[in-house]
């Protein structure tokens, strides 16, 4: 196909990228047939996919909206994907002229297409990242620019931790984080998973795989066990169209996607 204007010249646009695969899912437009069509080969063996996918990125969206409300006006994103329209920086600044944003991701075809994006967007960036190197993404020029650690910062965890497995300490691993943050700091986390796995997850948890890697699925208690040492806003660890829904809203509760979110207290 053609290259249509917005794509980066240093992407591949013939090959399926799985970024741009849940860009499409989401209902983003930074992505092409060949990105399509994989991602409903992947989702048709899962109806709840897409939805799911979606209910996650609302959260996402409603947990900024509810943070900015706070006051906090710092977001640090990681396993941001692209952040195509009305993503974290279309909230939080809409809010707040003032607030920045950082977004972080391994994928580079996710940050080719985010620093498109962003050029001319001064109050947020996106840069490549490894999740497993907290201290690089800390001290990334990026961040460095726009965050200021001494002032509260909501770190995005959204979609990201379940895949990491346990024996890779997740906690640990947000810790690492965390202890970097001020008090009055927020953690937003969302997490495939659900008390009783749905029939359809572990088909659509090998199809994902093929395409990134395994998805671990926990429970509200074993999600609710990676807040620790901060305390949970209401209504704590629920499925995540439950938490805050908007006004007159019908959300959807049956879906495999837990979410919480928690403010980091003095101490």
């Amino acid at each position: 196909m053609a290259r249509p204007s917005w794509a980066p010249a240093e992407v591949d646009i013939d090959t399926p990228s799985i970024a741009r695969v849940y860009d499409y899912w989401i209902g983003g437009t930074h992505n092409f047939p060949v990105d399509r069509e994989l991602a409903e080969r992947v989702s048709a063996g899962n109806p709840e996919l897409v939805r799911t996918l979606r209910a996650n990125r609302a959260f996402l969206r409603r947990s900024v909206r509810e943070l900015s409300r706070l006051g906090v006006r710092q977001f640090l994103d990681i396993g941001s994907g692209i952040p195509a329209e009305g993503n974290v920086h279309d909230v939080a600044l809409a809010a707040h002229p003032a607030s920045t944003v950082v977004y972080v991701d391994i994928d580079p075809v996710a940050v080719a297409h985010g620093r498109a994006i962003l050029a001319d967007e001064p109050r947020a960036a996106v840069f490549q990242g490894d999740l497993y190197r907290p201290e690089q993404i800390l001290s990334a020029p990026e961040t460095e620019a726009l965050i200021d650690f001494d002032r509260p910062v909501a770190l995005l965890l959204a979609a990201v931790l379940h895949f990491v497995p346990d024996g890779d300490d997740p906690l640990k691993l947000i810790r690492q984080y965390t202890d970097r943050l001020a008090p009055g700091s927020y953690l937003v986390l969302s997490h495939a998973g659900a008390d009783r796995v749905p029939q359809a997850a572990p088909q659509a948890a090998e199809n994902y795989r093929s395409a990134v890697s395994q998805v671990i699925w926990r429970s509200t208690e074993e999600l609710t066990a990676l807040f620790a040492g901060h305390e949970l806003l209401a209504p704590g660890v629920v499925r995540a169209p439950l938490w805050r829904p908007e006004p007159g809203e019908q959300p959807d509760a049956d879906l495999p996607m837990l979410a919480g979110v928690a403010v980091k207290a003095a101490g």
